[in-house]
């Protein structure tokens, strides 16, 4: 599972909406609101595609050794 509250942080840290980040990822607002609520599945080329728009690793954000994300 992936940390959302990490993912929401980062894309806040760059300045970037979710507009921004649904433009650049070719999605709608509304599908990226849904990533990052977990209430739509994240699959792997989006996600290599979201690290790309915030330039981070994807481990930064995919990766969380807590059961609470």
């Amino acid at each position: 599972m992936y940390n959302t509250q990490k993912l929401k942080l980062l894309r806040k840290e760059k300045g970037l909406t979710i507009y921004d980040m649904a433009k650049q990822l070719a999605i709608t607002p509304s599908f990226y609101s849904q990533i990052e609520t977990k209430k739509r599945r994240l699959f792997y080329d989006t996600a290599v595609r979201i690290c790309t728009v915030i330039n981070v690793r994807p481990d930064q954000v995919f990766y969380s050794n807590t059961k609470s994300s």
